[in-house]
């Protein structure tokens, strides 16, 4: 069983240690690029690649929770409401990563896939349908259909893993995530932590 240690700081309510299937994938990113951790909340996913030697990109409407970050080296916190219909602070950049976790928000999908450099890593992870029986979110504005990662990705980068089913791990939620990189060559579908 996959506890996550719990946070409660200000208004974000979430786990402190990265997701499983972030850490799975991580060794997937080419070593030292730049990495973006979209919808960052606590900055879980920016500190494990921080960790792993990457300089890092945290962006999300509300960074108080990543402030004891400001200033170090490798670390540019940037805040920005992406669903405000502003330019996207991340446009013409690409990444060696892109973490987005318990996050949807349509209309930048295709601007993600643009944004993973050539060998570069997309991992996506939030909750699908069927989560509105169990908890939080239940609007289907915020929840995955089946496949929709795998339409929204696939035919720009290489899926190197996905899934959509029930967790129970903490608590019972539905969840759709994928793994895919920018390339053609083969990569290891279980990499080997670095």
């Amino acid at each position: 069983m996959n506890s996550e240690p719990i946070y409660d700081k200000g208004r974000h309510l979430g786990p402190t240690t990265p997701s499983s299937w972030v850490t799975r994938f991580a060794p997937l990113a080419p070593l030292d690029g730049p990495v973006l951790d979209l919808a960052c909340g606590g900055g879980r996913h920016g500190r494990h690649f921080l960790e792993r030697g990457h300089p890092v990109v945290l962006l999300d409407r509300d960074v108080s929770d990543v402030q004891d970050l400001a200033g170090r080296a490798n670390v540019e916190i940037i805040e920005a409401d992406l669903e405000g219909g502003d330019a996207l602070p991340f446009a013409g950049r690409q990444f060696a990563a892109i973490v987005v976790t318990n996050y949807l928000w349509r209309p930048i999908l295709p601007r993600l896939a643009g944004a993973v450099a050539e060998g570069g890593l997309l991992i996506y992870e939030t909750f699908g349908r069927g989560n509105e029986q169990y908890s939080r979110p239940r609007n289907p504005d915020h929840l995955l259909r089946a496949g929709e990662l795998l339409e929204a990705f696939g035919k720009e980068l290489q899926v190197v893993a996905y899934e959509h089913g029930l967790r129970r791990d903490p608590k019972p939620r539905v969840v759709q995530r994928i793994a895919a990189v920018r390339g053609d060559a083969p990569v290891p579908i279980d990499p080997v932590a670095t």
